[in-house]
């Protein structure tokens, strides 16, 4: 039973390690050939996930259930079109190692190992084997100052939250007397049981989890290393790590520590409040697109974390719901940011999507949608995600989270609808180069999934709602 649970990520574990050494032993680039075995990798490891069963495995430290398989499923799904966003950039670069491809692999190997986590050491060992495959890739392209100063930056950052994130775990293992999430639950069963102590220990934990989907006040790297790694890396980091460190942040609250909402609610509300605006705001001056998008994806978060702060069971849906939609509208995004070149030469800034309406009018036109949708715009898919996130707000009495929420949406759309305007209104900065078939294929995957979500939302929505039932239970 135990080795069946586990079997995607197995799949995932083993198939890296054959491509590893197939990699290795040919003296000739083998950079295209390692990515589609990664995908072929990763594409097992999604069928596998949506057969696994339900049951818990290794004496409680991993746990399978409707819950962990929703997010296994994003996360797959963000790590596959991540890795189609970089073959062609990445030879057009002068970054075609085979190593890339497999980074990405085990990376995603943690963030399913963390989506099942049950017990805190389980977490942290997720965490990390995401977190140090992602340190290297940030400074991917060696011979760029930016990219190691990227690099550097989220590594230095990282350390000092998983310091933080194991310092709460002692804490709380002091407290409670074990690390297994079904035993804390137990012992916390009433309230009144949780000592100063382990209130504490859950702040810190909640501080290191907050620094991997950069929640304001830990996104001091996400800026600067947006910026700096190279974009596909970004486009990553945007996508499946944000999917897995929010799932997890769900799983830990909701479940062992629910009894404890009243105490971490107020750390939540104060970190999505702070986020959607620092996100709003210091996005309107960026000039860069990868900045703006850090901001944007700051916001994000905030505007997710309102489902948290709920707590609720509509709320927690909604959360779910907005997280696979960000992941769409953040792709497509970066899919667009990536086709960007010019004279072979990657450009990033607002300015380059000078005329993009006239030029390339398919490719304009994805990006309007993306942006409208990222405004909220109806009946765009982030309309509805953020709807799906507002209304149980409002439901639960956090009006001034929902009345933020909606005010930094105004804010946002300022700079939303400003790359629309420079696309379809302002003189032409000329055309880009040819788009490859891969970029292609992810802008219409998900242009196509943000403009027709308002048709089929039921099968989502259904998701999320069994999803949550089975942590709730």
């Amino acid at each position: 039973m135990t080795w069946t649970l586990i079997l995607p990520e197995l799949v995932l574990a083993l198939g890296g390690l054959g491509l590893l050494v197939a990699g290795v032993v040919p003296k000739r680039v083998m950079h295209f050939p390692i990515a589609m075995g990664t995908l072929a990798a990763l594409l097992a490891a999604a069928a596998l996930t949506i057969a696994q069963p339900d049951g818990v495995a290794f004496s409680g430290l991993y746990v399978a259930d409707a819950f962990s398989r929703f997010g296994k499923l994003l996360v797959l799904a963000g790590a596959a079109l991540g890795i189609i966003l970089a073959i062609d950039f990445n030879e057009r670069s002068g970054l075609a190692r085979f190593e890339f491809p497999l980074l990405l692999l085990f990376a995603t190997v943690g963030m399913m190992v963390m989506v099942s986590a049950n017990d805190l050491m389980t977490l942290y060992v997720g965490l990390e084997l995401m977190s140090l495959a992602l340190y290297v890739v940030a400074a991917f392209d060696r011979d760029n100052e930016r990219s190691a100063e990227a690099g550097l930056k989220y590594f230095v950052l990282g350390a000092l939250a998983s310091g933080l994130l194991l310092y709460g775990a002692s804490l709380v293992y002091g407290f409670a007397g074990s690390t297994n999430f079904d035993q804390i639950a137990r012992a916390l069963s009433t309230p009144e049981s949780a000592s100063t102590g382990l209130v504490v220990g859950v702040v810190f934990v909640v501080a290191g989890l907050c620094f991997k989907i950069s929640a304001v006040p830990f996104h001091m790297w996400t800026p600067d290393v947006y910026e700096g790694a190279p974009t596909p890396v970004t486009a990553f980091f945007a996508g499946a790590p944000k999917i897995a460190a929010v799932v997890l942040l769900v799983r830990v609250l909701a479940g062992p520590f629910g009894e404890l909402a009243a105490q971490w609610q107020q750390v939540i509300v104060l970190v999505s409040a702070l986020s959607m605006i620092l996100g709003a705001f210091a996005a309107i001056g960026q000039t860069n697109v990868k900045r703006l998008m850090a901001y944007s994806s700051i916001a994000n978060i905030g505007y997710a974390l309102m489902g948290l702060a709920v707590a609720t069971d509509a709320g927690l849906r909604g959360l779910l719901i907005y997280m696979a939609i960000y992941l769409a509208m953040t792709l497509g995004s970066f899919a667009v940011l990536i086709s960007m070149r010019r004279d072979g030469r990657a450009v990033e800034r607002i300015e380059d999507l000078a005329g993009l309406g006239r030029t390339d009018p398919m490719m304009a036109l994805w990006m309007a949608i993306f942006m409208f949708s990222m405004a909220g715009v109806p009946p765009m898919a982030g309309f509805f995600s953020k709807l799906y996130v507002f209304l149980p707000a409002v439901e639960a009495g956090f009006w001034e989270l929902a009345i933020i929420g909606v005010l930094t949406s105004v804010v946002g759309a300022y700079y939303y609808l400003r790359i629309v305007k420079v696309m379809y209104f302002d003189a032409s900065a000329g055309a880009f180069d040819a788009r490859p078939m891969g970029l292609s294929l992810v802008l219409n995957v998900t242009g196509m999934f943000t403009l027709l979500f308002i048709l089929f939302p039921a099968p989502l929505i259904a998701a999320a709602q069994s999803a949550i039932a089975s942590i709730l239970e």
